[in-house]
Parts: structure tokens; sequence; C-alpha cells
């Protein structure tokens, strides 16, 4: 969840892709001359009216790119409306929100690249780029984020004015929460949370963090964070500031997960909330939900290369453990699926983890399981290690033998315990 980089001012290629011009918006002319042969012998045909077709202009882009940055960069609030066009208040709005994140949020090495036109330009002169942005919140991640972000312009006077972020019919690119508009920010030194939404719900949010750090920590002591939860006004806008096709996150309740294209070691790394999912939760749903992410967040699991069902049970295993809820309730869909399809035969695959696959739900619940067995046969500390090993690389099938439980005999003990409770 790899930037890519074109050269803007280039020409076509033969194969028909629009010129790319470093002018302003202009007109091609073009001048036909066409000789009709009839019965009586040619006939020359005076030249066609010009085809006029409005042009993309990279120079110009990248000078209203330039604009956008410097007034991020000195949070000027007023020069970033004078980008947005004139008539329109909604993006005037949306542009003096960016200049107030970029202080609640203390935004850093923001950049603005253009690389490519997105589309064709319309009939009033209005088109898209995509714009390769970089931008890092100080204090809190690593090193700047990267990644593809649709821009789209509008004609101005002699330049381009910036006309809003994303395009509903593209799958390209993706549009960081920081620039939709001003967001509810709520912060300490552990975490920072910003919510496309009022004060209220990031002041919420930020107590399930509160209350999850602990939860993590009694497991896993070293961890001392500090951690980025990001909260989209919207289950499609969670998908559009991921950068993922519409409805891949739509029935998950929080996903972590990397802040832009880039994957190394130091690449940022964030919790994102769907509201639509956890605004139906109880209040102890929703904290099992943050602390489950928080784990991730812990163990680096979003570069981690763990079998899924080791990866989510862990987490919701660290999540749940000091909780007293009955088993119909922390297996009340796997207990469902069981009685409704049988008694699973084997341990969750990674295709059954597929955000959009059926019965999601009970997979997580039924990894959960396997995990509480190892903790119950072996100790917590063999699970830990378990995990430890797996993370560091070493395969699966061989760790869970060497610590004494082969995955046979786990897959029985899990399936009998199904068994038992459906």
């Amino acid at each position: 969840m790899s930037a890519r980089s074109v050269l803007a001012d280039q020409q076509t290629s033969e194969a028909g892709r629009p010129f790319l011009w470093a002018a302003g918006l202009s007109l091609f002319v073009a001048l036909a001359v066409v000789v009709l042969v009839v019965r009586d012998g040619p006939t020359r045909v005076e030249p066609a009216r010009p085809v006029e077709a409005l042009r993309a202009s990279p120079a110009q882009a990248a000078a209203a790119l330039s604009s956008f940055v410097a007034a991020v960069e000195a949070r000027d609030g007023e020069a970033l409306v004078d980008l947005a066009p004139p008539a329109s208040t909604e993006v005037q709005d949306q542009l003096s929100g960016v200049a107030a994140n970029a202080a609640s949020l203390d935004l850093r090495d923001v950049t603005a690249r253009y690389v490519d036109q997105a589309g064709t330009v319309a009939d009033d002169g209005s088109w898209a780029g995509v714009v390769e942005m970089t931008w890092r919140f100080d204090g809190f991640d690593p090193a700047p984020a990267q990644a593809d972000v649709i821009v789209r312009f509008a004609p101005d006077g002699d330049g381009l004015a910036i006309a809003g972020f994303g395009a509903p019919e593209s799958s390209e690119g993706r549009v960081p929460l920081w620039l939709r508009g001003e967001l509810a920010v709520a912060r300490s030194d552990d975490y920072l949370v910003l919510v496309d939404g009022d004060h209220q719900e990031a002041d919420d949010v930020a107590s399930r963090v509160r209350r999850g750090i602990p939860v993590v920590t009694k497991v896993l002591p070293d961890w001392s964070g500090p951690v980025v939860v990001e909260v989209p006004g919207s289950a499609s806008d969670l998908d559009e500031t991921l950068g993922v096709p519409s409805g891949t996150y739509a029935g998950i309740a929080a996903v972590t997960a990397g802040v832009g294209t880039d994957s190394g070691p130091d690449a940022p790394v964030h919790v994102f909330v769907n509201p639509e999912v956890t605004d139906g939760l109880r209040r102890a749903g929703a904290q099992v939900v943050m602390s489950h992410e928080l784990v991730h967040i812990a163990t680096d699991a979003a570069r981690k290369p763990v079998e899924p069902w080791l990866l989510e049970g862990f987490a919701d295993y660290v999540a749940l453990r000091d909780t007293r809820l009955p088993d119909r309730v922390t297996l009340g869909r796997a207990i469902e699926a069981a009685r409704r399809e049988g008694v699973p035969k084997a341990l969750p695959s990674a295709a059954d983890f597929d955000t959009q696959g059926p019965d999601l739900q009970a997979r997580y619940e039924e990894a959960w399981l396997a995990c509480r067995i190892i903790a119950e046969r072996l100790g917590e500390r063999v699970l830990l290690d378990l995990y430890d090993e797996v993370a560091g690389g070493a395969m699966l099938e061989d760790v869970l033998p060497r610590l004494g439980m082969p995955t046979a005999v786990l897959t029985r003990a899990w399936r009998s315990r199904l068994s038992l409770t459906s």
C-alpha cells in the first residue's frame, strides 16, 4: 500500500499520448487542405476552419505548486486562498484550512513536483495533473511521506489556480488528510490525532489512544511510541486517503498502513480509522480496535513478513488480554460461522483476510483463538518469541515445532476448541 517519476516536459509518443507543453493554455491550430476526386475531376476544397484544442501547461502548474509550497511552509492562509479560483469559496476555505493544518500538525519537508497530466483539458480550460508530494509531521514522522497526488488546475488570468485535490473519475494518486481542509487536532508527546470532524471526536479518539498505550506496553514494554492516528470523514475518504480502490476498507474499523508509497525503514506508518464502522461500536469495541492497531504500530507490522493469522491474532491477543469478555462475545462470529459451515479444517490463510472477503470478522476471531491457545499451553513468553522470530524472517512452520507446538498439533487444539464453543 511505489512512487512513480515521469518527466513532464515531453512530447507524446507515436502511440497518441497528449502533448505536454511548457507554455500557457494555448490553441492548437490545424489547417487542413483536402482534395476530393469526383467524376468530373479533382476539386480543391478551401482550408477547413481551425481546430482549437486547449493544452495543459506544466510550467504554469509548476509555478502554482511552488507558490503552494511556499505558502504552506509560511502557514500563510491568505496566500493559499489567493491560489484558489476567485469564484470558488469552497476551495478557498479548503486551502485556508490547509494553512491551519500546517500550523497545528507542524508540517515540514513539504514539496510538490509536477509529474504528468492526468486526463484531458476540459472545455473551460481546467485540467488535472499528477503531483509527487512529500510531507512530514515534525516530532512524529522519522522521514517524509511521499505519494502521487492528483491536483486540479483552472485558468486564472495569465496563470493557473489550484482548484482542488483528487479526481473522482481517476484511480491514480491519493489525497492526504491534511489537504482536505481544516482538521480537528489533539496531540501530546505520545500521540497526534487528526480528524476530519469536530474537536469532540478528536478528543474521543485521543482518549482511546491514551488508554491503549498501557495495554500494549504491558505486553511489549520496550515500545514507547509516538503514534499518529488519522480519521477521515467517511469510508470513501479513507480509501482515497490511502490511495486504494473505492470500497476497499468499507467494512474495516481501522488499518495500520504506510502514509505514502515509500516502504523504506523510516517511512512513516500511521493508524487510519474508518468512522463509519467505529461510530457504530460500543466503547469497549472501539477501544479494542484502537489497542489492536497500536500493537501493529509497536511491532512495525506494516513492514514485517508475518503470517496474517499470527499478525492479526497476536494484535487481538494483546488488545483483549485483560478484558473479561466471554467467549460468546470474543468468538461470536467464529462460532456462527462454524455452526453454519462446519469447523474449518485449517488455520486462516492469507486469502481469508481479504478486506472484502466473507466472514472477515470470524477469521480475526479464529486467529485470536490460535494465539490464545499458544499462550495458554506454552506461555505468553513463547507466543512473543514466536512472533519475534517470524517477524524477523523465520518460517512459521519451522519455529512452531521448535517452540513446542507443531502446526498440526496447534490446528487440532484449535479445531477442538471451536467445536466445543459452537
